[in-house]
């Protein structure tokens, strides 16, 4: 297919008949391209580090339906083991022994997690997680880091707020301000506001939760001693530290973002890998506060699809193919943790086996340094990072550490970016408010065509 000759009359046609019956056309609104104009691609099918849409276009892949796909698209292991799920069954309603074995792959890889709890969205892994610290601390409030996302709850829809706001204001019509005035609000990297809210509402505040990396206002790495220092928080005035690893578990390290930085959390929520692209996450903590969850506990979750045996089956299948490349073990306890964005840092895994996460760090290193590079031939300021398998990128002078650095972002040109991209068969997060990800799939030459995309791009929107 040669270059620059995509057409979308399809793809324009399947959207016009969506909008009649779909909200916005779409299921998702970011899928609706808002952010970026334009009308939205339909895919067909994807395969290995590609999609392919309904007129036929093929393009790389940097969105790995948002971090679900580690291992790339219709993998073969996966695709048997869910063809083969699905042919026993789709839905019991019932147990099913393959649970089981999922939750021991997961608290295997998680050293804070003893017990777990399977559920179909990060949506439903972090009202959860919330609803388990507030039952273990007979507590109301949390606190949350303006910019980062955990799903569509209520209590946790709320605006970022200004500084001077101590209490977040619903950020969805619909959503009670009685909700939200149980969610303190703290700019993200900013250990001194956390303190200075757990200080003024510590006897109310039952968990801290957090992206470990934050994935929802661009790419964003916590700075050295945030994690660390809310660690310290919770074990200073009782309160519960609940990371919400939905896209980092999995796919940053085997034992996602805490075992980086040797930190256990209280909870933990995961999603999209351990799903391998179907429907499903999980909550899981140690085993005194699991056993506060029904059947054994007073607090109640329950789910008709939860433990779903199709969906589980690509879980285990993604687990176990990982799993067939030498992984870098967790760090032990008081060995001084990596850090990702550092091109070094992970050398210190290299004697025990570069792995699989070794792998997609170099290729998602090489991404994110070769675009702030062709950035810079073409006089643009760039500021990229990368850890695992996840990686961003942003128009921007100066680092992103929060929400605020983020909105200050050139967002009118990643718009202009993302087209440019997309015209020469690379399809980004239709907003720049988006992490990006990349596969097992994602080879040298792939990323090696990426770059030279992403150099003609650059052109296209240079000052």
């Amino acid at each position: 297919m040669p270059k620059y000759e995509h057409h979308f009359r399809r793809s324009q046609r399947a959207f016009e008949r969506a909008q009649g019956v779909l909200v916005g056309g779409v299921n998702s609104p970011v899928r609706a391209f808002g952010a970026v104009g334009g009308q939205p691609i339909f895919i067909e099918r994807g395969e290995g580090p590609y999609l392919y849409d309904v007129d036929g276009n093929r393009y790389i892949d940097l969105v790995c339906s948002w971090g679900a796909a580690l291992l790339g698209h219709a993998h073969p292991a996966v695709v048997s083991s869910v063809t083969k799920a699905a042919a026993d069954g789709l839905s019991f309603g019932a147990c099913c022994s393959a649970e089981a074995e999922l939750a021991e792959q997961i608290v295997g890889a998680f050293p804070s997690i003893d017990m777990v709890r399977l559920v179909n969205s990060g949506t439903e892994a972090a009202m959860s997680a919330i609803r388990l610290a507030r039952a273990a601390t007979g507590r109301t409030k949390i606190i949350k880091f303006a910019g980062c996302y955990h799903g569509h709850v209520d209590s946790l829809l709320v605006a970022a707020g200004s500084g001077a706001a101590p209490f977040g204001a619903p950020d969805s019509a619909g959503v009670p301000a009685e909700f939200a005035r149980t969610t303190l609000l703290a700019p993200y990297n900013a250990p001194a506001a956390v303190e200075a809210l757990i200080r003024e509402h510590g006897k109310d505040v039952a968990g801290i939760i957090v992206e470990p990396i934050a994935g929802n206002m661009g790419y964003v790495e916590p700075v050295e001693g945030f994690l660390s220092g809310l660690r310290e928080l919770c074990d200073k005035h009782g309160a519960l530290l609940i990371f919400d690893e939905v896209m980092t578990g999995f796919r940053v390290a085997w034992g996602g973002c805490q075992t980086l930085w040797n930190i256990r959390p209280d909870i933990t929520c995961l999603g999209k890998v351990i799903g391998g692209g179907m429907p499903l996450a999980a909550y899981g903590a140690r085993r005194e506060l699991m056993e506060l969850v029904s059947p054994l506990g007073k607090m109640y979750q329950a789910g008709t699809l939860s433990g779903n045996p199709v969906a589980v089956a690509a879980g285990i299948a993604t687990l176990k193919a990982v799993q067939m490349t030498p992984l870098s073990p967790p760090l032990q306890r008081g060995e001084a943790p990596p850090s990702p964005s550092d091109a070094s840092a992970l050398g210190a895994f290299a004697p025990r086996g570069r792995g699989v996460y070794w792998e997609l760090q170099g290729r998602s290193k090489a991404l994110a340094d070769g675009l702030r590079a062709a950035a810079a031939r073409n006089g643009i300021a760039v500021q990229a990072g990368a850890c695992g398998g996840m990686w961003g990128f942003a128009f921007s002078k100066g680092p992103v550490r929060n929400f605020l650095d983020a909105k200050a972002c050139d967002h009118a040109r990643y718009a202009k970016y993302f087209h440019a991209m997309l015209e020469r068969g690379v399809f980004l997060p239709p907003s720049g408010y988006e992490a990006m990800f990349i596969s097992t799939a994602h080879n040298d030459e792939v990323i090696a065509e990426v770059l030279s995309a992403a150099e003609e791009s650059f052109e296209s929107v240079k000052p």
